[in-house]
């Protein structure tokens, strides 16, 4: 088993444009069902550091190197974001909002966001009323915010003037917070769920290819589309390249924060290295795989329990087409599904390195069978 912490200092795997390249990709809105903008980031960046690049019909993109090998390994992200539908506008020109992923009401108020509609990006802001309004009564309770009395102005007093900036029923609504450094190395921004994902496997071809690493198998690099509303694009894709084994990588929860009950969350904290997870989908000698390569490198990991499902992409990898022998390596992050998710930079350093130390120790000879 892997040290739980480390304090071994060791070279920056950034190169000068990884965190340029991090910051623009969190900062292109890739909402649900509308990822185009991300991928073309995403793949511009990684086109230099893979064999060939291609795309499923809903925008799952693909990095590949060693295309023509029999054997085919994994490692994938998520690239879309929680966002809202456009679902209503009244005579007055306010606009109703449905969910479009598991989007967090209570943190709506007050927030600024972008429509993006048929003429291009819109400005809005999440309506509340002031607090010296909120009561009718002094027995009144505090009205709270709900997906049903929020609403969105965006400087029209007509339906007819939300219409001619191009708004329609269904425009997509995404957050506009995004990348941002604090103190001790910590990044935030929208998105980082599960965005920082798409970085670090982009990073992990990157490392290939400079350190001309030669692989006994085709990579695929995947960055999935639809993960928030029930890991759509990975179930596409799985079907598709049918892989010998999954190396996923998504975000997991900081419980060191207020009002989150380690008993049933676990005990993860950022800046104490990727987190790997036991589970029926994770498959076992591969996880002791992995956790081997922790151990020998020296890379600082944490451990975490699942139930039925991951809850990731994971699920839909490793009960694809015949079995697909899957493992789950998570990233510390506080805040989940807000404007400002916030993870450190070293457990984005070292979850590349254990994705990268991973991929270049396993072959198709690798024994994971149970028995």
């Amino acid at each position: 088993m892997a040290q739980k912490d480390s304090k071994a200092k060791h070279k920056t795997l950034f190169s000068k444009d990884s965190l340029s390249f991090l910051k623009a990709y969190i900062n292109t809105a890739s909402p649900v069902g509308f990822e185009s903008s991300g991928q073309k980031v995403w793949l511009n960046y990684i086109k230099d550091y893979v064999d060939t690049t291609f795309t499923d019909p809903y925008g799952t993109a693909v990095g590949v190197i060693n295309s023509d090998a029999p054997f085919r390994v994994v490692i994938e992200a998520h690239a879309d974001e929680i966002s809202w539908f456009v679902n209503y506008i009244n005579d007055q020109g306010l606009i109703y909002l449905k969910r479009n992923g598991g989007v967090d009401h209570q943190i709506a108020p007050a927030m600024r966001v972008i429509i993006h509609g048929r003429k291009g990006p819109v400005k809005a802001v999440f309506g509340w009323p002031a607090i010296h309004t909120r009561h009718s009564s002094p027995d009144a309770k505090e009205p709270q915010p709900k997906p049903d009395n929020l609403f969105l102005d965006c400087g029209a007093r007509n339906k007819k003037e939300v219409e001619a900036l191009g708004i329609h029923i269904g425009s997509v609504v995404t957050y506009q917070d995004g990348f941002d450094e604090l103190a001790n190395n910590y990044f935030i921004g929208r998105a980082m769920d599960n965005r920082v994902g798409g970085f670090m496997i982009a990073e992990v071809a990157r490392l290939i290819k400079q350190n001309k690493s030669k692989l006994p198998f085709g990579l695929y690099v995947v960055n999935a589309v639809q993960e928030e509303i029930g890991l759509r694009g990975a179930e596409m894709i799985a079907r598709r390249i049918k892989p010998n084994i999954a190396i996923v990588t998504d975000v997991t929860h900081d419980t060191t924060t207020p009002m989150i009950n380690k008993i049933i969350e676990g005990d993860i904290a950022c800046g104490k290295g990727p987190a790997l997870a036991y589970a029926p989908a994770i498959h076992n000698k591969l996880l002791s795989f992995v956790e081997g390569i922790a151990d020998k490198k020296k890379i600082p990991v944490q451990w975490r329990t699942l139930s039925r499902s991951t809850g990731t992409d994971t699920d839909s990898f490793a009960y694809a087409n015949d079995g697909c022998p899957s493992v789950l390596i998570s990233i510390p992050l506080r805040y989940m599904h807000t404007t400002v998710e916030m993870l450190h930079r070293d457990d984005i350093e070292n979850t590349i390195r254990l994705m990268y130390e991973t991929v270049t120790a396993l072959t198709p000879a690798t024994n994971l069978r149970y028995l």
